[in-house]
């Protein structure tokens, strides 16, 4: 398939580059922007905008896109944007391949993934749901040709709950995803780099049966008569615009007869008047029926002050052949109509006077650009829901001064009418947030507050790195909660069928006692949060109490939040959030709240496996680990484990001494990864090596044993270890070392050294690999060290550094015991807070008699 170089269907396009969300144009300018500009695509966005109109067609949906690599290594970025303003869209511009997002899991899996809902989308992308909480189904393609993963193809279109989505529709897709790939592998053989590393543009798919909505510009030399028309007017008049004369008889000619009196009758009143004139005129295209047209003119003052000799002005044609506008004119409610960009298609005399602005400033210009105090954060997922979702939404917005009005969206295939009426001031206005920039205990306008509901929606990722249920609670408490203002939290979880309080901070003693141990037949609305999996919110003591009249309140004033913690759809409990005042929750409050509920559920459930495979891990880990170390002559061992600051906090690190016929085996090693795995297979090492010592095998015989069993036990799985053979008696030692970092030796004078000890690889890695034999001395009062590497790892640092820091304290001691010289080294660790490692040290000394001082001399005192 070659790579088209036209689209079939008419679309339009418009790159995001100049203008972003909260970006304002002059206000009564000649020429605005909707959000971009227009551009002419090359043969790649051809090929795009192509593929992504078709496939998203073919499966019934309304919007979508494409994203496509770009050339920062993990990065894809959107290049492609279908049926919706690529602005609504710029927070997911960037997505990198490690996000746990659904393009992300595509593009890195190379499989398609299908969404039936929103419920599917909780359970198994629930940071998605948190920037995008509405109830849709959407679908991805990988775009892949051979080895080569171009991106990923996106579908969005209404869910119907309960129903998957088809297996036809599937494979409908994944074909489409297919034959883009093909073409952009074709594009990349001929030398067309296929990566994306700008901004997006937009491509609207007109209705089949009526005209795009276009919006023309025009210059007017009153006196000549020249006339300067752009490429967008020529369009409506349907003409080549190389071939137009650019005269106002060549306009004239193309509006009905009686209709063309209205050209001079604009350009005279707006002279005379110096304002803007808006008239509806009829023009006439070759073989078509008149159609209606907007027409604005506005007076351009000359320089010298002698008067308007120019006119310039737009003609906006709907498409739609019609503007209702007397009948919508007589209509006491404010009406207007928005296309699938976003821009203002219409807009009654109602909802002009509503808003403030003149209609010539309005039609034609973005919702947001045209209506400034419209352009907030807070009211972006409203206009989101219209779009992606197809859902009415209703919202109240304060023009200024607490000048309340209700805007109302009612989203459909080809745009959105909307309605705006006067509101009263509500009675509980949201709560004061605290955002990025404002000061404590300031008040601001409840838009402002309303953009700081994103806040949370970031501080949500750290919930993915708490490990604990403690962790998660602390999260909430510390980050999440002063977000909204919060000033009390409480969490329950689910246990055979009743709530036990997990988590309590700020509540009045007495209010949380009703809820403690309660079952799932309560009617209580910690109970009811749960069971119906609806959040349940009271802007003020009082509405609690109306609503459950048998339930004990406390005295206090304020508003109280009741969410459901639900995982994968299963119950996990449900969270209080307490305000100590009446307040309002606004729609978007409720909605980030809700999907946070979730995400505070999954790391809650996350938390709970977490805490079960911890206490077998180290339930595991602590029967493994030797719990006293045999005496042996004049040879006195001391070992020690500190588990690692990360992950699992257990590992695969071990030691043990072993008395057999031969001598006293000493042994350390370390098995990689964390977790219940590492913790089998270090017993699994431990016993192996215990077994081949007591049957007074030779030290090489004991290593390549072991490594030959970890072989057959997990070929995936790698462990260092290092065996010694000590005579209690000479002090004459054999020594067996695999990958194993080198035991350290301190004289009785405290000198203290590294030992260079020949080695074979790591267990685990060959099968026939041999281990050298070693021969060293133990002289009384020396000690030999064996440690695992966590112990001389520091983040940033080099290994040498840590091992030459380990000798110098070793050597440093003076007039302490091995134990007390154990506990030193480990306390040095211990200080480090990020330690992802696990620790093992077997310190072993050899004295002179039973009798003697047992304390290491210091340096120069032997």
């Amino acid at each position: 398939m070659r790579a088209t170089a036209a689209l079939s269907h008419p679309v339009y396009v418009t790159w995001y580059g100049a203008a972003r969300p909260g970006a304002r144009t002059e206000r009564g300018s000649q020429r605005e922007t909707s959000g971009g500009a227009v551009h002419p695509l090359d043969e790649l966005g051809l090929v795009l905008a192509e593929a992504a109109v078709h496939s998203i067609g073919a499966v019934g949906g309304h919007a979508g896109g494409v994203y496509l690599r770009s050339g920062t290594s993990g990065l894809l970025r959107l290049a492609v944007a279908v049926g919706l303003p690529a602005e609504l869209m710029r927070p997911w511009w960037r997505m990198h391949v490690n996000r746990p997002f659904p393009v992300a899991e595509c593009y890195r899996r190379s499989q398609a993934i299908h969404l039936a809902d929103g419920e599917e989308a909780m359970q198994r992308f629930p940071q998605l749901m948190a920037g995008l909480p509405f109830s849709l189904s959407s679908l991805y393609a990988p775009v892949t040709n051979g080895d080569e993963r171009f991106g990923v193809l996106a579908a969005l279109r209404p869910a119907v709950p309960g129903r998957p989505v088809a297996e036809a529709d599937q494979r409908r897709f994944t074909d489409a995803g297919s034959r883009l790939a093909a073409a952009l592998g074709e594009l990349h053989h001929d030398g067309t780099p296929i990566r994306w590393d700008g901004e997006p543009f937009a491509v609207q798919v007109p209705d089949s049966n009526a005209r795009p909505v276009r919006i023309g510009t025009f210059d007017w030399d009153l006196g000549s008569g020249a006339l300067t028309a752009d490429e967008e007017l020529c369009a409506i008049l349907g003409v080549d615009p190389a071939g137009f004369p650019g005269t106002i008889e060549a306009l004239t000619a193309r509006v009905t007869p009686e209709d063309a009196y209205q050209l001079y009758a604009v350009a005279r009143e707006a002279g005379q008047t110096g304002r803007a004139v808006v008239r509806r005129i009829r023009i006439r295209r070759d073989g078509d029926p008149p159609s209606l047209v907007e027409l604005t003119g506005r007076p351009v003052r000359s320089s010298t002050g002698i008067g308007t000799r120019r006119v310039s002005g737009s003609v906006i044609d709907l498409g739609a052949g019609v503007v209702p506008h007397e009948a919508g004119d007589r209509l006491p409610d404010g009406l207007f109509s928005l296309d699938l960009s976003c821009r203002i298609t219409y807009v009654n005399r109602s909802a002009a006077e509503l808003i403030g602005t003149p209609r010539d400033l309005l039609v034609g210009r973005v919702l947001w650009e045209a209506v400034p105090w419209l352009d907030r954060a807070g009211y972006w997922d409203q206009y989101r829901a219209a779009l992606l979702a197809r859902t009415p939404v209703q919202f109240r917005a304060d023009r200024e001064k607490e000048d309340w009005v209700t805007v109302s969206l009612f989203p459909g295939r080809d745009g959105v009418t909307g309605r705006v009426a006067a509101s009263e001031h509500p009675d509980h206005a949201p709560g004061p947030i605290s955002f990025p920039g404002a000061a404590p205990g300031t008040f601001t306008s409840s838009a402002d507050r309303s953009s700081a509901l994103y806040r949370p929606v970031a501080l949500a990722i750290a919930l993915t790195e708490a490990v604990t249920a403690r962790q998660v609670s602390e999260v909430v408490t510390e980050e999440l909660l002063p977000a909204f203002g919060g000033r009390q939290l409480a969490i329950y979880v689910l246990h055979e069928r009743h709530l036990y309080l997990a988590w309590e901070t700020g509540f009045p003693a007495g209010f949380l006692a009703p809820f403690e141990g309660v079952g799932l037949d309560a009617r209580i609305p910690g109970v009811e949060t749960l069971t119906t999996g609806r959040p349940i919110f009271f802007e003020s003591m009082d509405m609690l109490a109306a609503a459950y009249p048998g339930l004990a309140i406390d005295a206090s004033v304020g508003a109280r939040a009741f969410l459901p913690l639900i995982a994968s759809g299963r119950p996990v409990g449900s969270c209080i959030l307490g305000f100590d005042h009446p307040r309002g929750f606004a729609p978007e409050e409720r909605t980030v709240l809700t999907a946070l509920a979730g995400l505070i559920a999954q790391a809650l459930e996350r938390a709970q496996r977490y805490d079960s495979e911890f206490a077998l891990a180290r339930g595991l880990q602590d029967a493994l680990l030797p719990h006293r170390l045999p005496v042996v002559g004049d040879v006195e061992t001391v070992g020690r484990y500190l588990p690692g600051t990360q992950g699992m906090d257990v590992g695969g690190d071990w030691y043990d001494v072993i008395e057999t016929d031969r001598g006293l085996a000493l042994v350390i090693g370390d098995v990689q990864g964390h977790g219940v795995p590492a913790a089998a297979i270090m017993g699994q090492l431990r016993s192996a090596v215990r077994a081949f010592a007591l049957a007074d095998l030779e030290p090489d015989e004991v290593m390549s044993g072991t490594n030959r069993l970890l072989i057959d036990l997990d070929p995936a799985q790698f462990a260092t270890c290092c065996y010694v053979l000590l005579d209690p008696d000479t002090g004459t030692a054999q020594a067996v070392r695999a990958g194993h970092p080198q035991p350290l030796l301190r004289r009785p004078d405290g000198t203290t050294e590294v030992l260079d000890l020949p080695g074979g690889l790591m267990l685990g890695v060959a099968a026939q690999e041999r281990y050298p034999v070693s021969q060293l001395a133990l002289e009384p009062g020396a000690v030999l060290a064996l440690f695992t590497d966590g112990l001389i790892e520091e983040a940033g640092a080099d290994i040498d550094a840590g091992v030459e820091r380990l000798r110098a304290t070793l050597g440093g001691v003076d007039g302490i015991t091995i134990a007390e010289t154990a506990d030193r080294l480990i306390r040095e660790a211990r200080q480090a807070t990020d330690r992802p490692d696990d620790i093992a040290l077997l310190l072993t000394a050899r004295w002179p008699g039973r009798e003697t001082d047992r304390t290491l001399a210091g340096p120069g005192r032997s």
